[in-house]
């Protein structure tokens, strides 16, 4: 493998920032979810707010940003003609929270959406979500109270809640661990990579073709309103107006870590036979357990310590340095949801192309709450953002069918140790393991305790730009 160049072939001045860049520079981030109130007020809003929302320009470099997404229950509240809504596919129209969803994704007990603090029984008044980026934390609250007085001067729009994320400096999430590493890079975009992360630009936005060499499934205008000029044509050649082109499909799940417990587990399971600490032997469980090393540095190329430094190196496939699992394990978090090329361990070549088809854009943020009610400490999570064309075979298949299955090649009863969650009623649930291949016998970590909390989410529409401008005009 090598890193290789991805000529530009995109229109990035018509695509939404956040899908193509990162904003790593730009550490904070907010977040309000809106109602509409009015929609004539409101159509005319997204056109005054259109010129602050970012591109996907590579070229420039903004001190701030802003994004919007929108709900289908958002775009009928805009006036979207019913025809055009259900024009959208079914998770979408549905949203993140039904019977059938709730189960695919393992949202129940303390997870169910009658505990979200957002989303689930709200979701009715859950219609338009902006989002903003800025570099410091002074920055990012002059730019919410001018967006805010706006809001709220023209009461067209009702801030129903306001969150804030941020990145730390060392880029790592809240249990200590570099994020953002191995992200696949969007065919067309400019950017160059490890030739095995370059995915075909169907997987992430609308309007083009998927590592399938199909069309993903984008919403058409089945009944003409609005100005109609501002969008694309279907690129299959019916004669119908395109409101996917350049747009995706954006994942919102805000998720509670349970820091301490994780670390105390960790902890537990590998204390010296006298009851102290072995410090290197609790962090080495945890990188198993994740995947990587804290500095970020994979388990398949150092395998024996954190090396620290740079851990920029993701030009490695699991069927050339790991095939049998004995430096990274293949239940560990990572090598789940992205299997690389030894998803089927008899065909590296198959196994990257089936990979390659349940891709994510991740674009998650940290957040921390102050401490209430007598709490030594605040509640400490995952703002959890990804973007992805086809919510059932990318966001929905890894959590179903990569996390949660403890039936996973080579193992027995296993899940994700992080996000993972047994099957609702499984009797064997209590007793799930982690199981670290090894020789001449694996070893195994029982008695898994859950270590993330879901306390809200949804599925939004990331229109392009043009879209945005047409939604103005409904």
């Amino acid at each position: 493998m090598a890193i290789v160049d991805n000529p530009k072939t995109l229109d990035l001045d018509d695509i939404q920032g956040m899908v193509i860049r990162g904003y790593g520079k730009l550490y904070q981030t907010a977040y309000f979810l809106l109602k509409v109130k009015d929609a004539t007020g409101a159509k005319k809003w997204i056109k005054d707010t259109l010129p602050k929302v970012d591109s996907a320009d590579l070229s420039t470099h903004p001190d701030e940003t802003l994004h919007l997404a929108f709900t289908s229950v958002g775009l009928a509240s805009l006036g979207l003609e019913k025809e055009n809504i259900m024009a959208f596919p079914v998770p979408f129209r549905e949203g993140m929270v039904t019977e059938d969803r709730s189960r695919i994704l393992g949202d129940y007990a303390e997870n169910a959406p009658e505990n979200w603090r957002w989303g689930g029984e709200h979701k009715k008044d859950l219609h338009i979500l902006l989002i903003f980026h800025s570099k410091t934390d002074e920055a990012l609250d002059a730019f919410m109270a001018a967006e805010r007085e706006i809001i709220e001067s023209e009461d067209v729009l009702e801030i129903t809640t306001e969150m804030k994320g941020h990145l730390r400096e060392d880029n790592k999430e809240p249990f200590g661990f570099h994020d953002g590493i191995s992200q696949p890079v969007v065919k067309g975009s400019g950017r160059s990579g490890p030739d095995n992360d370059i995915v075909e630009t169907g997987e992430f936005l609308l309007g083009y073709k998927n590592e399938h060499d199909q069309y993903p499934f984008s919403p058409l205008l089945e009944k003409n309103q609005g100005n109609i000029s501002l969008l694309s044509d279907d690129p299959e050649g019916t004669d119908k107006k395109d409101l996917g082109k350049n747009g995706s499909f954006m994942v919102y799940r805000q998720i509670e870590q349970h820091v301490d417990k994780f670390w105390s587990y960790m902890e537990d399971k590998t204390k010296n036979e006298d009851g102290t600490i072995n410090e290197d032997a609790k962090v080495k469980l945890a990188s198993k357990c994740i995947g990587r090393w804290p500095s970020g540095a994979s388990l398949a190329l150092f395998p024996d310590k954190d090396p620290g430094g740079n851990p920029s190196n993701d030009d490695f496939g699991y069927a050339e340095h790991d095939p049998d699992g004995l430096k990274c394990p293949f239940g560990s978090h990572l090598r789940r949801n992205n299997p690389r090329d030894a998803f089927r361990w008899y065909n590296p070549k198959q196994s990257l192309k089936i990979s390659r088809r349940h891709r994510i854009i991740r674009r998650g943020r940290n957040y921390q709450l102050p401490a209430k009610n007598g709490e030594e400490k605040g509640e400490i999570g995952l703002h959890f953002i990804c973007f992805n064309t086809n919510l059932q075979l990318q966001f929905e298949f890894i959590q179903h069918a990569w996390s949660n299955n403890n039936q996973l090649r080579n193992l027995s009863n296993d899940i994700d140790i992080v996000i993972g969650v047994p099957p609702q009623g499984d009797p064997n649930s209590e007793n799930g393991q982690f199981t670290i291949q090894a020789e001449p016998t694996n070893q195994f970590i029982d008695s898994w305790e859950r270590f993330v909390t879901i306390k809200g989410g949804e599925y939004f529409f990331f229109p392009s730009m043009s879209v945005l401008n047409y939604l103005s005009t409904i």
